[in-house]
């Protein structure tokens, strides 16, 4: 214990980034968890994609859905969410995927899935580009 505090007293702006860093990232936690909405990595939801009752509701404009998206994802626009039909509230009771291009307008999206009776909804973290980025299958059937 001596040599943390020897250590502290020595390096106080390494301690002090340190503590920045830390208290960052236990914010964007907390934040993370008040939203409500799992952010899930490509790598995290291929086995959520890969359940039976799961369903991927891709909320990008019919263009951007039409050059590529997750293999069976549904294209829904977010416009859609705001006067709900029976498809969509049909929806609620299945596991949910979220994506859109980068990913905060799934969140919007998600919260609104929420508000309408949800439960199991999470968010592509980092969208389509994300996916993209780290070479997971895309379609464009």
């Amino acid at each position: 214990m001596g040599q943390v505090i020897e250590f502290a007293t020595n390096h106080p702006l390494l301690v002090g980034g340190f503590v920045v860093v830390l208290g960052l990232l236990v914010w964007n936690e907390i934040m993370s968890q008040l939203r409500g909405v799992k952010e899930l990595s490509p790598a995290l939801a291929v086995p959520w994609i890969n359940d039976p009752n799961a369903v991927v509701i891709d909320i990008s404009p019919v263009a951007d859905f039409n050059r590529g998206h997750i293999v069976n994802a549904r294209n829904l626009p977010a416009s859609r969410l705001t006067d709900p039909d029976a498809e969509i509230l049909k929806l609620k009771e299945r596991k949910l995927l979220v994506v859109c291009k980068t990913g905060p307008t799934a969140v919007v999206a998600a919260n609104k899935l929420r508000k309408l009776g949800a439960t199991d909804i999470a968010v592509l973290k980092g969208g389509m580009a994300q996916w993209r980025n780290e070479q997971f299958p895309v379609t464009t059937k």
